[in-house]
């Protein structure tokens, strides 16, 4: 188990923070809506709870995890970011993801580009990969203008995904 927990990161505008059982009511309505299809959703309750559960045991297994992102003004939740790994990722990946109404404001951007540094300074990772569905135009947009770049040579679970490469610097 690692001995790191949980972690806040505040940028500009957001202010990333561990999830809590308040964030899974509209985690569960984003993973059973059409939007979660480049993840392999929709899916049920019972799934979503499974998902959401694995985004908070990471910072106990691996030192990373989900975080929340919250508007510093208001404090209101409108998505998540995230370094996944463990069984199911062949590799570290860096992950987002906006609720509705919150796209199109540079929010996805801002998070990922946070939790990549704390990863490449605090993890010491070398690299981190996003795994994209190919029809997911608004993340692989975030992918690269962070500066990610596609690795058509790296793993991959879904044969389909897109993989983008983060470096670091």
């Amino acid at each position: 188990m690692s001995e790191m927990g949980a972690i806040t990161i505040r940028t500009e505008r957001l202010t990333l923070r561990q999830p809590d059982i308040s964030d899974f009511p509209a985690y569960a309505r984003l993973m059973a809506s059409p939007r979660s299809a480049g993840m392999g959703g929709p899916f049920d309750v019972r799934a979503a709870w499974g998902m959401f559960c694995h985004d908070v045991a990471l910072w106990q297994l691996f030192g990373h995890g989900a975080l929340m992102i919250d508007l510093s003004e208001t404090s209101e939740c409108v998505g998540q970011v995230g370094i996944n790994h463990g069984p199911l990722f062949p590799e570290k990946e860096l992950g987002w993801f906006v609720y509705e109404g919150h796209e199109g404001r540079g929010y996805a951007t801002e998070a990922a580009f946070a939790l990549r540094g704390w990863a490449f300074a605090t993890l010491k990772q070398s690299s981190l990969v996003s795994y994209i569905a190919p029809g997911n135009a608004a993340s692989i947009a975030v992918a690269e203008r962070l500066g990610a770049r596609l690795d058509p040579a790296a793993p991959r679970t879904d044969p389909a995904d897109l993989v983008y490469r983060h470096l670091a610097s």
